[in-house]
């Protein structure tokens, strides 16, 4: 009875720790903002924005793989990554732009956007450092 009792109150802990995570939308240090909007994120996840204020290229980065974090930005910008691909599919055949650049893992999105002038991407906000900006936090 108590392996049962505390094997229950292990898995609530994980449930609330795992729904309190909250995903920073991280930049290249050089972007000319600090913060960005909801609509401002999905325009450039979808590609209708493919500039910066300042006229340099966004550089788009991607996790390759489903994850929490994926799926929850997704959630948080309303489409799924599945409708946002054959988005940059249409995109890429009639030439008019490239899509994300596709990462493993968190640390390699955190070192691409840090030495990456332009670039944006998002993570687990526990995990950013100060090589990037946040521009926004999602909880």
């Amino acid at each position: 009875m108590k392996v049962k009792l505390l094997a229950t109150i292990i898995f609530l802990l994980f449930l609330v720790i795992h729904s309190n995570a909250q995903i920073a939308v991280i930049a290249n240090k050089s972007v000319p903002v600090d913060t960005i909007s909801k609509v401002e994120l999905l325009d450039f996840y979808i590609g209708d924005i493919k500039e910066w204020n300042d006229n340099r290229p966004v550089v788009l980065v991607d996790f390759s793989t489903a994850t929490d974090t994926k799926s929850n930005f997704y959630k948080f910008i309303g489409r799924r990554s599945s409708r946002i691909k054959s988005i940059w599919i249409k995109k890429m055949l009639s030439g008019e732009g490239d899509p994300p650049i596709f990462l493993e893992n968190t640390d390699e999105m955190i070192r691409k956007i840090a030495k990456t002038p332009g670039a944006i991407g998002y993570a687990d906000l526990k995990e950013i450092n100060k090589t990037v900006k946040v521009l926004l936090v999602i909880k």
